[in-house]
């Protein structure tokens, strides 16, 4: 039996595309992840596909980096199936490991995504401390200023107000708000 496995990183994303192409190439059940991310090693849809594969299927991606996004995890779910008897296949890369020279290209592929993934990490760190060393704030703005933070401070301990009450007023968690009036308070906050 051939078992499609599809995947997409975001909720906005489509899935339509992968399964077309899963469809084309005969798969006769296909297993979705909707939302999830390739590094996660625990997917609902890929658990599901690989309990109903047996010996003699073949398991069926769009793309290599729909089954998973590090070579660690790659290598490990290509022994799984190896252990069973089931052959893998990638549309994309027309790569298929019930051949020897599939089972090398797998391999080459798998470390390929794997060193592109560590680069993109990588510039981002680069990025985001050239930001940080040209001044530039990172992240995004504080939901509350120190001015609210210290008026909440001054409501809750002058005026008895509750912090729900208070977090409610400000329209942030409690947590947050408590968290953020600390800062202000133990002076992390330049801001007067």
């Amino acid at each position: 039996m051939i078992i499609g496995y599809a995947r997409v990183s975001t909720e906005e994303q489509n899935l339509a595309l992968q399964v077309l192409a899963l469809e084309a190439v005969g798969c006769v059940k296909i297993y979705t992840d909707q939302g999830v991310s390739g590094s996660q090693t625990q997917r609902p849809g890929l658990e599901r596909a690989l309990r109903r594969i047996k010996s003699g299927d073949k398991l069926v991606v769009w793309r290599l980096d729909r089954l998973g996004r590090s070579l660690s995890h790659l290598i490990h779910l290509m022994a799984l199936l190896e252990r069973r008897q089931v052959c893998f296949c990638s549309v994309t890369e027309q790569l298929d490991t019930s051949t020897c020279s599939g089972r090398l290209i797998f391999h080459i592929m798998g470390a390929l995504a794997e060193f592109e993934r560590v680069l993109i990490s990588e510039r981002t760190r680069a990025g985001m401390a050239a930001a940080r060393a040209r001044g530039q704030t990172l992240g995004r703005p504080a939901s509350l200023t120190p001015q609210q933070c210290r008026q909440a401070s001054r409501l809750l301990l002058e005026q008895g107000y509750s912090i729900q009450t208070l977090a409610q007023r400000y329209s942030v968690h409690p947590r947050t708000l408590l968290r953020l009036m600390n800062r202000v308070i133990d002076g992390d906050d330049t801001e007067k």
